[in-house]
């Protein structure tokens, strides 16, 4: 009896080549539709599945190979007497490979169909066939990708395929379904209300591999960037017009400096960012503007950052680039100068094109736990409020500065301490930064305010000053200054170190059952202070 193939594909690459040498070696090919037609046209003799079936393809294509004639003949165990009896009984022939591809859902689900349009293109027969082959891998070589079709070949030539080659590609068919259902199940949940999606018993994600990492956070770590198989968020339709292939470490601080743009789309916005933290933030007139004032909040961190800006990046914003090593500018767009001096400057400056920058949207986040995952809800919130609490008034004037600065505590690692300030009316940048200590109190105190002394000390009106001049310079400086916590004091030790370094405007979330402390230390020390009532902690 001749070995027989079954072959329904939708990525014809490769297929010919695969079908003349079983032709060659005396298989018999079954085939459907397209792909019938196609290797027919290519002088390829096929028997059409309907001729198996002695059925009608029917229901505009939902029912041709959804057959006993075909399921029998894939999962009838070759080792086992009675099943061989019992498909010889019903005069049903086995069927030896099975090359297929299923229909392009991951593709139509980002292409602006309408629902009942898309959900054509979920497949039911491709799916069950490669599964039942799967099962049955000591007797059924089962294919889904092209590139597998050569190791394939090669190993009948020898004889047969080495059955762990062929437990390898059941492994690889059930490894694209779960992909090809979570997909689907992820469609049919949140295609109408994604935003209020609820977080469901089980949880999918169709991840495809994009690319190998070079190495992971460390050298010694393997890695890999997957991207949703729909290629939905800002990863999918990039663009990288030059400098090496990304890290790890590259794409996690792109990230972050996406998120943190996203929060100022409204503005010219630079951000730069170093191991997830700000180290640079600020508006301006001009993208140029806000790159300068950016820059000058710690221009030493800033030396290998990661930049992302919220506007078209400008032939003047380049060039501010000069003498400075960036790894990564992340931008709308380029405009075609800007991109040929940046190309001239460095080679190794990556550059991304990652379109429009909007504001965030409702979605999930997850974080690996060993065992499993947490998932919650993207933090796309603000405030709940913006309450003055003291004695002392916050001042319009200084509301605009306190909503920047609260918007950067937000994106700092825990515990924050933030302080802003307007170095040009209605333009705000980050003056001093504290992030992630295991209390506020150091990243009051031994990061974020040095970070402003020093940043005072470069100031152009700082120049040839005493240090007592100076001293006074950096007490006018902080009184107007805002200060930004990301969540609630337990005390008011941040309190009372703000205002003895001349700090007058706080804003904090609020919601400690010790909250009276800090107001009335406000109080007693001449401090404004708002409540948001949204904490923002970024562990």
């Amino acid at each position: 009896m001749k070995k027989r193939a079954l072959m329904s594909v939708f990525v014809k690459d490769g297929i010919l080549e695969l079908a003349q040498y079983l032709k060659s070696a005396d298989w018999e090919i079954l085939s459907t539709g397209g792909t019938a037609k196609y290797l027919t046209d290519n002088g390829i003799e096929v028997t059409d599945v309907s001729s198996v079936t002695n059925f009608p393809e029917c229901l505009d294509g939902r029912v041709k190979t959804l057959h006993p004639a075909i399921h029998a003949g894939l999962l009838a165990r070759r080792d086992n007497p009675e099943h061989m009896k019992t498909i010889q009984d019903l005069d049903i022939n086995t069927i030896n490979l099975v090359c297929v591809n299923l229909y392009p859902f991951f593709e139509k689900v980002q292409a602006g169909l309408t629902f009942p349009e898309t959900v054509e293109f979920i497949d039911i027969g491709g799916p069950t066939m490669i599964r039942a082959a799967a099962k049955n891998y000591q007797d059924v070589i089962v294919l889904t990708d092209p590139a597998d079709y050569e190791v394939v070949i090669e190993g009948l030539k020898t004889g047969d395929v080495p059955v762990e080659v062929k437990r390898y590609l059941a492994g690889k068919v059930f490894n694209l379904t779960s992909a090809y259902d979570a997909a689907v199940s992820r469609f049919m949940l949140g295609s109408e209300n994604p935003e209020e999606n609820e977080l469901q018993h089980y949880y999918t994600m169709p991840l495809e591999k994009s690319q190998e990492l070079r190495y992971g956070e460390n050298a010694h770590q393997k890695a890999a960037l997957y991207l949703t198989a729909d290629h939905k968020g800002a990863f999918g339709g990039m663009e990288q017009f030059q400098g090496k292939e990304l890290s790890y470490n590259n794409i996690v601080d792109a990230d972050a400096a996406l998120e943190m743009a996203r929060e100022f789309s409204d503005s010219n916005a630079v951000v730069i960012v170093k191991h997830m933290n700000p180290c640079g933030l600020a508006t301006g007139e001009t993208l140029a503007e806000a790159f300068e004032a950016a820059w000058a909040g710690d221009p030493v961190s800033a030396f290998g950052s990661v930049i992302a800006v919220t506007r078209k990046v400008d032939l003047q914003t380049a060039t501010l680039l000069k003498g400075r090593f960036v790894e990564i500018l992340l931008a709308p767009a380029f405009d075609d100068d800007a991109l040929e001096f940046l190309r001239n400057k460095s080679k190794d400056i990556r550059l991304l094109e990652v379109g429009e920058i909007c504001p965030p949207k409702p979605g999930k986040v997850y974080k690996h736990v060993i065992g499993g995952m947490l998932v919650q809800d993207r933090d796309v919130g603000t405030w709940d409020k913006f309450e003055c609490v003291t004695e002392m008034k916050f001042p319009e004037n200084k509301e605009k500065l306190a909503r920047f600065t609260w918007l950067v505590t937000k994106h700092t690692k825990s515990n924050a301490i933030v302080m802003g300030y307007e170095y040009k009316p209605g333009y705000f940048q980050v003056m001093g930064l504290g992030p992630g200590q295991p209390n506020r109190i150091d990243s009051n105190l031994r990061l974020c305010q040095p970070r402003v002394r020093d940043n005072v000390a470069r100031l152009p009106e700082a120049e040839g000053k005493s240090p007592e001049e100076l001293a006074l310079l950096e007490k006018k400086i902080f009184g107007e200054l805002v200060m930004g916590s990301d969540a609630f004091f337990p005390f008011p030790d941040n309190i009372e170190a703000c205002a003895e370094a001349g700090v007058r405007y706080v804003v904090q979330p609020g919601g400690s059952k010790n909250d009276q402390l800090s107001i009335d230390a406000c109080n007693k020390l001449g401090v404004a202070m708002v409540f948001t009532g949204m904490r923002h902690f970024r562990h």
